[in-house]
């Protein structure tokens, strides 16, 4: 049997299809009451008004309910607030993989602020739009190899 946690962990973002929810750092706790069986999923949106939780909240309660777990709530918080630095490690590699540029992790950092490229790695970049495919995105291109690719805003 799935566990609730599994389940819930496994949904993936519907925005960034390549990463799950417990990669992109929005799951926070799954708990499971012993004696009624009732699960609560904690999850906190990527920013106020993300219009993909609707979808998320949906999705989790069909996988707790596939996975034998009918008796859910989903509970949104906001505080603390979510930062990219709660992406994992493995979902900034699927990111990667997926031609989306990872955001830099925040707090002190050399100042640099080019995206280096999913494609060829060049750090040779220029962004286009402040926003790309989803309001998480921004859209950026590569000067050395020409190529325009997704970037995911660091917060």
């Amino acid at each position: 049997m799935v566990t609730a946690r599994e389940a819930a962990a496994g949904v993936v973002d519907p925005e960034l299809r390549v990463v799950t929810i417990e990669e992109l750092g929005i799951l926070r706790d799954v708990s499971v009451d012993a004696g009624s069986g009732h699960v609560t999923v904690t999850i906190t949106p990527t920013y106020t008004g993300c219009p993909a939780m609707d979808v998320i909240r949906e999705d989790i309660r069909a996988a707790l309910t596939e996975a034998g777990h009918p008796d859910a709530e989903v509970r949104t918080v906001f505080g603390p607030p979510w930062t990219t630095d709660w992406i994992s490690e493995s979902g900034r590699a699927k990111l990667a993989a997926a031609q989306i540029a990872p955001p830099h992790r925040t707090g002190p950092v050399a100042l640099t602020l080019s995206v280096r490229c999913p494609r060829c790695g060049s750090p040779d970049t220029e962004q286009l739009s402040r926003f790309g495919s989803t309001a998480c995105k921004a859209l950026w291109r590569c000067r050395a190899c020409s190529e325009p690719f997704d970037h995911m805003k660091a917060l």
